[in-house]
């Protein structure tokens, strides 16, 4: 079973269909985005969605949002966010000491 098939099956299980149509609609609309290829877990707390991947909020790469959409995009960002290099700090010219003769 492909990945998709078996998160759409996890999803019916828990009878979340809707999470399941807003995913696909969503990988379909941003074919190459982070989420649609790396298909992390989506779950809903209270009034918040959650796209998780890693083994939990703390080590893992999280997107929060208060619909699907939302959530997902907070994911891609904070994936993108993770692959760039840090700012590259600017230095300070130190100043030449020459040694008297």
């Amino acid at each position: 079973m492909n990945r998709r098939a078996l998160y759409k099956a996890c999803f019916q299980m828990d009878g979340a269909n809707g999470f399941v149509e807003g995913m696909e609609q969503y990988f379909a609309d941003h074919p190459r985005s982070p989420s649609a290829v790396r298909q992390p877990k989506v779950s809903k707390e209270g009034d918040t969605f959650i796209a998780l991947l890693g083994r939990d909020l703390q080590h893992g790469i999280v997107g929060l949002g208060n619909t699907l959409e939302n959530a997902l995009r907070a994911f891609d960002s904070q994936y993108l966010s993770m692959l760039r290099p840090p700012e590259a700090q600017p230095t300070v010219a130190k100043a030449q000491v020459r040694a008297r003769p």
